[in-house]
C-alpha cells in the first residue's frame, strides 16, 4: 500500500469525502485511512457499503448532508462528474467549492518523485500500457502498472531503483486530475466514445488533450484528424518534446510502420528496425500503432532498439483482448470482450476471416458502422443484449446474415454449430469471435465478467467433429 501521508498533510486537518466504494474507491479509502486521514465515505450500492464497513471505513451519506468542511471529494471515475448530469455527490462538492479528485491525482500529490508514463486513447491503451510495462520489466526496470488496468494505484507498492510508473488513463480519470500530468504522455487515437459523459465529441477530445499540458514528452499518433490537431497544438506550444507516431505514413522525428516494418526517425534519419507484422500476440495493423507508441516510450527511456524488439516478441497479450480461448477442429474461438465500441471491434474483425461474430450489449454512438469496411469477412452475426433490435436493423441494411440470440449462452452455441458445420469454406477454417462493440452492463458486471462467461461457455463445448 502506498503511503498517503504527504497528501494528507496538505489537507490541514480537514476530513476527506470518498464517493464510490468499488475496487479503486475502497482501496483508496483504505490507503487514506492507513495514512491517518479523517474520511467519510459513501456509495449508492448497499453491498459496497457493507464491504466498506467490514474494512472499518466510516460511512456517511453526504449526498444528503453535504460535504461542507471537507478538504476535497475523492470520486470514483465511473460516477458522472458533469454529463449527462452530475451525480449528487459531485453536485454537493461543486456547490461547496471543494476540489474533486481521483486516485491518480492523489498518487501525484503523494510527491513520490518517480517518473510517470500516462497512456490514453479511445482504443489500445490497455495493450500499450501492458506492452510498455512488459518491455521495461524485461529490461530490468522496476515498473508499477496501474490506472485503468490492474490493481488500484494506492493499493500497490512504489517501484524502486530508478523505476517508473506506467498508467493507463481513461478520459474519466483525466477529468479527475486537476494538476497531475505524466512526464511521458501518450495519445494513441480518438474516435467518438463516452460522448454522453463529456457532453459531445469536443468535451471528449478536450479530456484526452489534457494529458499533454505542462512539460515533458508527448508521444502522439497523427493518423486521425483529432490526434493530428492535438499534435499540432503540442508542437506549437513547445513545452513537450513531440514524438509523432503513424501506421499510415512516414513521420519526421517520430516512429512509424510501413509494409509491416518498424522505422525509427527519432534521431533524424529514419532507420529500419524490424518486421512487426507477424507477432502472434499483437495481430493487425492497430497493434502496430501500439508497438510504435511502446517503442517510442522505451527508446526515450534508453532501452536499445533490438532489446525492445526482443521483448515485444515475448509479450503474451492481455486477457479479453483478442485472446484465443480454444481451437476446435481448426476453428478459433476468440475472446475480445474488451471491444466496447465499434472501432475497437473493427480492429479485431480486420484480423480474421470467415467470422462468426457475437456482438451486442449497451450500444454506443456509431453502433456497428465501423464494421462496414469488413463486410466480406463476416459470415454471420449473433446479437445479444439491449442492442439486439438496433443492430439487427443495421445487419438488414448491410445484408449481413444475423441471428437474434439475445443471451451469451445461446449465441455461443449457435455460433459454434454454424462455424463447425461450415468448416472448409474458402478463406480459412473460420473464427468464432466475441467482439461486442458495446458496453457490458446490461447483462454483465463488466467486460471482464462478459469475457469470463464467454470463455467458460467455449470451454464447455464438445470438440466432437460435427456433421
Amino acid at each position: 500500500m502506498i503511503s498517503t501521508k504527504n497528501f494528507i498533510a496538505s489537507l490541514n486537518g480537514k476530513p476527506l469525502a470518498v464517493f464510490g466504494l468499488g475496487l479503486s474507491g475502497l482501496a483508496s479509502a483504505k490507503a487514506l485511512k492507513a495514512g491517518g486521514a479523517d474520511i467519510i465515505a459513501w456509495d449508492d450500492d448497499e453491498e459496497k457499503r457493507l464491504q466498506a464497513e467490514k474494512a472499518s471505513i466510516p460511512l456517511q451519506d453526504f449526498t444528503i448532508t453535504g460535504v461542507a468542511g471537507c478538504a476535497a471529494l475523492l470520486l470514483t471515475p465511473g460516477v458522472p462528474l458533469h454529463f449527462p448530469q452530475p451525480h449528487s455527490a459531485a453536485q454537493r462538492a461543486s456547490e461547496t467549492g471543494i476540489e474533486i479528485l481521483g486516485d491518480l491525482e492523489i498518487l501525484h500529490r503523494c510527491d513520490h518523485g518517480i517518473e510517470t508514463i500516462g497512456i490514453t486513447g479511445t482504443n489500445g491503451k490497455s495493450t500499450t500500457t501492458a506492452l510498455v510495462s512488459h518491455i521495461l520489466k524485461s529490461a530490468g526496470v522496476d515498473v508499477m502498472m496501474g490506472g485503468n488496468i490492474g490493481k488500484p494505484v494506492l493499493e500497490q507498492t512504489l517501484p524502486k531503483n530508478n523505476g517508473v510508473i506506467a498508467l493507463e488513463i481513461s478520459s474519466y480519470q483525466m477529468d479527475l486530475c486537476p494538476t497531475f500530468r505524466p512526464a511521458i504522455a501518450v495519445l494513441l487515437n480518438i474516435t467518438p466514445d463516452h460522448l454522453d459523459r463529456h457532453g459531445g465529441i469536443d468535451g471528449y477530445v478536450a479530456a484526452k488533450e489534457n494529458i499533454f499540458e505542462g512539460s515533458g514528452v508527448a508521444v502522439c499518433s497523427i493518423d486521425d484528424a483529432y490526434c493530428a490537431a492535438t499534435m499540432d497544438k503540442v508542437q506549437k506550444a513547445g513545452t513537450r518534446k513531440a514524438i509523432p507516431i503513424s501506421i499510415k505514413k512516414e513521420v519526421a522525428g517520430g516512429v512509424y510502420t510501413n509494409n509491416n516494418i518498424l522505422f525509427d526517425a527519432m534521431g533524424g534519419e529514419a532507420k529500419e528496425i524490424a518486421s512487426v507484422g507477424d507477432i502472434p500476440s499483437l495481430p493487425g495493423l492497430h497493434n502496430q500503432q501500439n508497438i510504435c507508441a511502446a517503442y517510442a516510450v522505451c527508446r526515450h527511456l534508453g532501452i536499445a532498439p533490438q532489446e525492445i524488439i526482443d521483448h515485444i516478441k515475448t509479450y503474451q497479450g492481455l486477457p479479453h483482448r483478442q485472446q484465443v480461448v480454444r481451437v476446435i477442429n481448426g476453428i478459433a474461438y476468440v475472446n475480445d470482450s474488451k471491444a466496447t465500441n465499434g472501432d475497437s471491434a473493427a480492429r479485431a474483425v480486420s484480423c480474421y476471416g470467415n467470422i462468426y461474430l457475437i456482438a451486442g450489449g449497451q450500444a454506443k454512438a456509431g453502433g456497428l458502422s465501423a464494421l462496414e469496411p469488413y463486410h466480406e469477412k463476416i459470415n454471420h452475426i449473433f446479437l445479444i443484449g439491449e442492442a439486439t433490435d438496433e443492430f439487427a436493423k443495421w445487419c438488414e441494411k448491410t445484408t449481413i446474415p444475423h441471428t437474434k440470440s439475445i443471451s451469451m449462452d445461446v449465441a455461443v452455441l449457435e455460433a459454434h454449430r454454424m462455424a463447425q458445420t461450415n468448416r472448409g469454406q474458402p478463406g480459412g477454417a473460420g473464427t468464432v469471435l466475441l467482439s461486442p462493440a458495446c458496453a457490458s452492463w446490461d447483462q454483465f458486471k463488466n467486460f471482464e465478467h462478459r469475457g469470463d462467461v464467454f470463455m467458460a461457455l467455449v470451454n464447455s463445448l464438445s470438440d466432437e467433429v460435427m456433421a
